[in-house]
């Protein structure tokens, strides 16, 4: 029986804090702790030591994310406040405390030239602020504390917060065609499915190592191929989706065109099966329809 009782979850009104809210009702015998930025700043060291001073907590999930890709070109001191050195110190205070650390990364620390897919170890390289900025949060949390278990993910969206797929129901919805890019390769990742993994390391009876894992579901597509997924799914049969090159939608901020994320490492230390990306959207849409 795991040893991890009392949990404190930062970033908790986010995508795959909430999901982790969900999750956290069938743990009756854990008690969660679910802060967000609007109750507890997570770039105030001092306020970090005194909450895990006042509830000794045995795990620390970080949730919490500075996620405005285009945005962080701009505000560089913001997202490296958030996904940088905030990361450092709940990493540090989980190592003086004796808590486990699971920090959730990105896709977006590789330069996505890499077609085959990115393994754990593969040399790193971001092509953006928001890139560099969970990269270095990354290595504080395994220099602040070498038990950090770091998880990249990509592609995420839920039933909850703002995403590819609320976004591309909506429009689906209101146009008769839209263009989505077919250029950029991946995998998407439903939060609910990552939170059960998450669970699956808090709640397991060996220690698992620390280090950096990948997790996203099964699975690899293009944005524009995901999009038609979700046209299928939700019988937008008035909406047209056309493929259109990442140049005709230009943005601040540069995308990797490959995020394959290999999972054997999660796969093989965990002992999960991950879901097919096609069968969770059609879970998460079932919940939105």
């Amino acid at each position: 029986m795991s040893n991890i009782k009392n949990i404190l979850v930062t970033g908790a009104h986010g995508q795959l804090g909430n999901e982790c809210r969900v999750l956290a009702n069938t743990y009756p015998d854990f008690h969660f702790v679910f802060v967000d930025r609007e109750d507890f700043s997570i770039s105030d060291k001092s306020a970090v030591d005194e909450l895990f001073s006042k509830h000794q907590f045995d795990a620390c999930i970080n949730c919490a994310a500075y996620t405005a890709v285009d945005l962080a070109e701009k505000e560089k001191d913001a997202a490296y406040q958030t996904n940088a050195e905030a990361v450092g110190y709940l990493a540090e205070a989980c190592k003086q405390h004796n808590a486990l650390f699971i920090h959730i990364s990105t896709d977006y620390v590789f330069d996505g030239s890499n077609a085959n897919g990115y393994d754990v170890d593969d040399a790193t390289g971001p092509l953006n602020v928001y890139g560099e900025s969970k990269l270095a949060g990354e290595l504080l949390a395994l220099e602040k504390n070498s038990e950090s278990i770091v998880i990249r993910t990509a592609w995420v969206y839920s039933s909850f917060g703002n995403n590819f797929v609320k976004t591309m129901m909506r429009l689906m919805k209101e146009r008769e065609s839209i263009g989505v890019v077919d250029d950029q390769i991946g995998s998407p990742t439903y939060a609910a499915d990552l939170s059960a993994a998450i669970f699956a390391i808090i709640s397991s009876e060996k220690k698992i190592p620390g280090g950096i894992y990948h997790y996203t579901n099964e699975g690899v597509i293009s944005w524009y191929e995901f999009a038609l997924a979700i046209n299928e799914i939700g019988g937008y049969t008035t909406c047209k989706v056309n493929p259109i090159p990442s140049s005709a939608y230009p943005v601040p901020a540069r995308r990797p065109q490959f995020s394959i994320l290999k999972k054997d490492k999660i796969k093989s230390v965990l002992g999960i099966t991950i879901p097919q990306w096609k069968e969770s959207l059609v879970k998460c849409m079932d919940l939105l329809q």
